[in-house]
């Protein structure tokens, strides 16, 4: 197939961007203290090394493909490649310096439900999240080096990690989308050592669009471009896909959904591939008493309305369950 090479020659960091001047002379961020990066990528590092990081298009899967940039309305949207090109230089980065990592897990909170924060807020829906507004349900807790008695900030499950120390029962671990140095509970941890990360997705919630990339021999090549669906605020029951970089953790087939604020099965999902929490990456989902699967609907693409989970035309969604490698594929959400 027709390759089409997109760019370009990149500053390899250990874990990012090229440092401009101004970043140079900067302090650098005290243990335990995380710094929110823009982006949606972490804060780069200085290294001398240079790699040429090629994207070319080569898709494996050529249905409802959007180009690069597109009308949506009175607008236009588009592929943000500046972005991607960041993620894809930290993967780089990984296979160039292989590092321990691990993966943040507390699904259903099957590993306990984490203990108070510091500082917490509780909204109408009795519902905590810590300071940054990651939900206490379903999170890791994170502890300062100083203090493992009370935890000062969430993690989210199925957040990507660089596990640093796992001698003691509190493994050491540096968070990736935000610059920090935690201590965490074994229990929430599961290292996935000597993993390159060959395979990644990326959602843009700005833009409503997914893609999948793939390393072959020196290249990323470009596996698909769709409209999707990302997560609604429409508490309690709906919230925003969270931005960050995770890891594809299980597959369901068809996961079952209930009808909001019951326990009354509402209809399936097909195809779900799930990276954080609840969220999934799926094809159109079916509403009871409905069994057939829908390939496509017109609100792909448009704006966000899912329940955090990213929705996808339904042939999307199995390209990415037959594709994604679990604990192998990582999944960029950036804004």
């Amino acid at each position: 197939m027709k390759t089409i090479p997109i760019l370009l020659l990149l500053c390899l960091s250990t874990l990012s961007f090229c440092t401009t001047k101004s970043e140079e002379t900067q302090e650098p961020v005290p243990p335990g203290q995380d710094t929110p990066v823009s982006g949606t990528t972490p804060k780069p590092e200085m290294s001398p090394t240079l790699i040429e990081t090629v994207i070319e298009k080569e898709l494996l899967y050529d249905q409802h493909t959007l180009t690069d940039t597109y009308p949506y309305k009175d607008t236009t949207r588009e592929f943000q490649w500046d972005k991607i090109r960041a993620g894809l230089r930290l993967l780089d980065s990984i296979r160039q310096k292989p590092s321990r990592w691990a993966i943040f897990q507390n699904y259903r909170n099957k590993n306990g439900e984490a203990p108070l924060v510091r500082n917490f807020h509780r909204d109408a829906y009795k519902r905590i999240s810590d300071t940054l507004g990651v939900e206490r349900y379903q999170s890791v807790p994170l502890y300062l080096p100083e203090d493992t008695l009370t935890a000062e900030r969430y993690g989210r499950d199925g957040a990507l990690v660089k596990l640093l120390d796992d001698s003691n029962r509190f493994f050491r671990i540096q968070t990736i989308y935000t610059n920090g140095e935690w201590l965490v509970p074994g229990k929430y941890i599961k290292p996935v050592d000597s993993v390159t990360f060959d395979k990644a997705i990326f959602v843009d919630v700005t833009n409503q669009n997914i893609a999948t990339l793939e390393h072959v021999d020196s290249k990323w090549l470009v596996r698909s471009m769709n409209p999707a669906t990302t997560g609604q605020h429409r508490p309690p029951y709906a919230q925003e896909t969270p931005l960050g970089i995770f890891v594809v953790q299980e597959k369901k087939t068809r996961m079952i959904y209930l009808v909001d604020g019951s326990k009354e099965t509402g209809g399936f999902a097909p195809y779900a591939s799930r990276f954080t929490n609840g969220g999934y990456i799926h094809g159109v989902p079916v509403n009871t008493p409905r069994k057939s699967l829908i390939e496509y609907s017109s609100t792909l693409g448009t704006t966000p309305r899912s329940h955090m989970c990213v929705r996808n035309a339904t042939s999307h969604a199995k390209f990415i369950y037959d594709w994604a490698s679990v604990n192998e594929t990582i999944v960029f959400v950036f804004d």
